[in-house]
């Protein structure tokens, strides 16, 4: 792995290397009734909008130091939502913009908005889900952050991952193609790096039970995290563990385990 930064090498051209970030969170919550599950994806579907989704998105980019060319968003029905972002590294003259893009001015008339970055993009989209044999829902958020050039999307990790109720998080970091040097050697990586948890808060590591897969020669790192403690109101929809006897509390702990066990490893237990 090339270390590039302690010395800052002048390259020819323009840094080709390309930074993805694949961050997905899961929200678990226990819903009693057919009417609490309901009531569980309206209320999500509310906190989650596309227009609180699009100024998450939009702070990622102020943290990576990017600036955003297009933002595009919807709310489908009868659940979910979606925003892209389309960013660049430094900021596009207006003369150079394409006259298609917003630069994330949402105007009244314009129901969808799409959000771009010059040859870098961040997208969101959510995902509630539940079913009517299972007393557990779930809330999904799927979050892309691409960039190319010197900008870093590992910079936002902390953030997003604060951002979310975040019981369970599955993130991918890659760093793709090379760029090249003013002598013609090719640099396949420009930052050190061996875990995506270099770049994960001592404190929020402390909280969740994690797990490395990393293919070094490759500049591939995947880590998935489980939060260790469940305080169960943190999970119950509308009713309070006051109201639950020990067995039921026991029998929802049980049932909101086998859930993110499932979910973490990949696997029905």
């Amino acid at each position: 792995m090339t270390n590039i930064t302690k010395n800052k090498l002048k390259l020819y051209g323009f840094n080709n290397l390309t930074k993805s970030l694949s961050f997905n969170i899961y929200d678990i919550c226990y819903t009693k009734t057919k009417e609490d599950r309901k009531r569980y994806i309206e209320y999500i579907d509310e906190q989650y909008n596309s227009e609180r989704l699009t100024n998450i998105l939009s702070h990622v980019t102020e943290m990576i130091g990017a600036s955003v060319l297009n933002v595009a968003k919807q709310d489908y029905d009868p659940q979910g939502a979606s925003v892209t972002l389309l960013i660049s590294e430094e900021e596009v003259p207006l003369y150079v913009l394409d006259p298609s893009c917003n630069r994330g001015i949402i105007t009244p008339i314009r129901k969808s908005v799409v959000g771009h970055l010059d040859k870098s993009h961040v997208t969101v989209h959510t995902y509630p889900e539940s079913h009517p044999h299972n007393e557990i829902s779930t809330f999904r958020v799927d979050i892309d952050v691409a960039t190319c050039g010197e900008i870093s999307p590992l910079k936002a990790l902390n953030y997003l991952i604060g951002s979310f109720d975040s019981d369970i998080i599955t993130t991918d970091y890659r760093v793709r193609g090379f760029t090249r040097d003013v002598d013609g050697e090719k640099h396949f990586i420009d930052h050190e790096i061996n875990s995506i948890q270099n770049y994960i808060s001592r404190e929020t590591i402390n909280r969740y039970s994690l797990i490395d897969m990393n293919i070094y020669q490759s500049n591939i790192f995947h880590t998935k995290m489980k939060l260790k403690e469940i305080e169960l109101n943190n999970y119950l929809f509308d009713i309070s563990e006051s109201d639950l006897t020990e067995y039921e509390k026991s029998v929802i702990i049980e049932k909101l385990n086998k859930e993110m066990t499932e979910i973490f490893y990949g696997i029905n237990v």
